[in-house]
């Protein structure tokens, strides 16, 4: 059959048949398209295969050699913009049939009558790829993505970086005891909760000789100036937005600790406060709080320190304030701490008797307390926090650590019969066993004892099923209250819940990390 615009029309499959009338008559749509084509057809036929052959073994062959002839014609012409979009072509033998090859038009012609989206146009049906349909009009439509795609997939998350790195100031904190010094810096994170940036810690010993003397010692306020000094570029070195620094009951209580404060201002530019014992028990729970229980009433928490041990009784009714601090219904401090008390007593070489003694003094000055005792049977809903190195040390020994783990011990349960067990351990060692345990090591092996024997006078004055370890402590709270202070997690919270809905004003602002 011949056409008089485009010459012998080719049969569906591709191969000439021109003995065959009865096949189904293309479109007119289809023959504009393919005016002006050089070849009948885009499958070429076998130099020796007749005209009206059909013979189904030579078919796959006619149509390989097709698909590789408009291969290479897109090969020569190079690729095309959208190239890369085209449909992988069919296997040969699976051609569509006219009636699918009229649908697919069908498509096009629906595609081209929604607005002609790009995107859509520019991937050809399964025809088209064949080379069945022309790709030409496809390809002219298909447009390149702008060249500021990438920015704007990038631009908001660099955004939202700085934006949080903008909304997270540093907060630094310093604590100088009479054993330690201390700083912690951090930046707030989710209510309540904060990360540490960078952190410093050093025995100093300054209280060394404080109970004899009454003043800080040369070599103490010497090795105190020279960790300070170790504090003040870190802090120099950080854009910190507000810090606290305190010094505590060696400054107190030494004659000579304002003139050392004086030293360390003029040494080190660091502006240290001597805050007294009712602020320091405070600081404690704050740096503690987020490590008692949603199902505990009452807590008794104590930090052992290097001067002085604060206590505070802490009972928790049904309306839990989000700072911890305000559920203190008793607190003391006691003037004895594991350097004071060691001196007095010998910490190096310690005996079941001497043990003893130590734990008799602490117990005397407990009975000046005027606070009621919990229950001998000790509830569930009331436990022991210990914060401090003694409390750490035995759980550390607990735990049978090879090297000292903070994130192993912060926050462990130990059970009554554990910390006996525990303490009844140490005693029975010397002074080299004590210092050749990885968790105690040779400073602080003169003085384990004479925490155990503070912390036995507490648990006999509060017994309790169970004590939980906190490596925390004064740096925690000072940090938590100065973030609170300044509403970093509430402003952070009202941002959340405008963007997400109303804010719930019955849910408290978050504990301290």
């Amino acid at each position: 059959m011949n056409d008089p615009d485009s010459g012998e029309k080719p049969s569906v499959s591709g191969a000439r048949d021109a003995g065959n009338t009865g096949r189904p008559k293309r479109s007119r749509r289809r023959k504009g398209k393919q005016k002006g084509a050089t070849s009948p057809s885009a499958v070429s036929v076998p130099a020796g295969q007749a005209a009206g052959s059909s013979e189904p073994a030579e078919r796959p062959q006619a149509a390989n050699s097709g698909i590789n002839a408009r291969r290479n014609k897109r090969r020569r012409h190079g690729k095309s913009p959208g190239g890369e979009n085209v449909r992988p072509l069919a296997p040969v033998g699976q051609r569509e049939a006219p009636h699918e090859q009229r649908q697919a038009d069908g498509h096009k012609a629906r595609r081209k009558h929604r607005g002609k989206k790009s995107a859509a146009r520019a991937v050809p049906t399964v025809a088209e790829a064949a080379g069945l349909l022309p790709t030409i009009d496809l390809i002219a439509e298909q447009r390149p993505a702008p060249a500021a795609e990438p920015r704007r997939e990038f631009a908001p998350a660099q955004r939202m970086a700085d934006r949080e790195h903008y909304e997270a100031p540093l907060y630094a904190a310093l604590d100088l005891g009479t054993n330690n010094c201390r700083l912690l810096i951090a930046q707030p994170t989710r209510p309540g909760q904060f990360r540490v940036v960078d952190a410093f810690s050093r025995i100093v010993r300054l209280g060394e000789g404080l109970a004899a003397r009454g003043r800080l010692s040369d070599e103490a306020m010497d090795r105190s100036v020279e960790a300070l000094k170790i504090c003040a570029a870190k802090l120099k070195n950080r854009n910190i937005r507000r810090s606290r620094l305190i010094a505590t009951e060696a400054c107190r209580a030494a004659d000579n600790g304002e003139v050392f404060l004086e030293r360390v201002r003029e040494e080190t530019g660091l502006e240290l406060e001597i805050i007294n014992r009712e602020t320091e028990a405070r600081l404690a729970v704050s740096g503690c709080s987020s490590l008692v229980g949603r199902e505990a009433k009452s807590v008794v928490l104590f930090d052992i320190g290097g001067g002085s041990s604060e206590i505070a009784v802490i009972r928790i009714g049904d309306n839990r304030s989000s700072r911890l601090a305000n559920h203190i219904t008793h607190w003391t401090s006691l003037p004895v701490g594991v350097v004071t008390l060691s001196e007095r007593h010998g910490g190096r070489d310690v005996t079941p008797e001497s043990f003893a003694g130590m734990v008799s003094e602490v117990e005397g000055m407990l009975a000046n307390f005027d606070c009621p005792g919990e229950s001998a049977h000790a509830p569930e809903d009331f436990h022991l926090i210990g914060t401090s190195g003694t409390v750490t040390t035995l759980a550390g020994v607990h735990l049978d650590l090879p090297r000292y783990d903070r994130r192993r011990v912060d926050g462990v349960w130990l059970s009554d019969d554990e910390v006996t067990a525990m303490q009844a351990r140490l005693l029975s060692w010397d002074f080299s066993a004590r210092a050749a345990n990885p968790c105690i090591g040779p400073d602080r092996a003169d003085l384990v004892l004479a925490g155990c024997a503070i912390l036995e006078a507490i648990r006999k004055r509060w017994p309790s099923r169970r004590m939980r370890v906190a490596d925390r402590g004064l740096r925690e709270g000072l940090l938590t209250d100065m973030m609170a202070d300044d509403g970093v997690w509430r402003r952070g919270r009202h941002r959340r819940n405008h963007r997400g809905g109303h804010r719930n004003p019955a849910k408290p602002e978050g504990q301290a990390s």
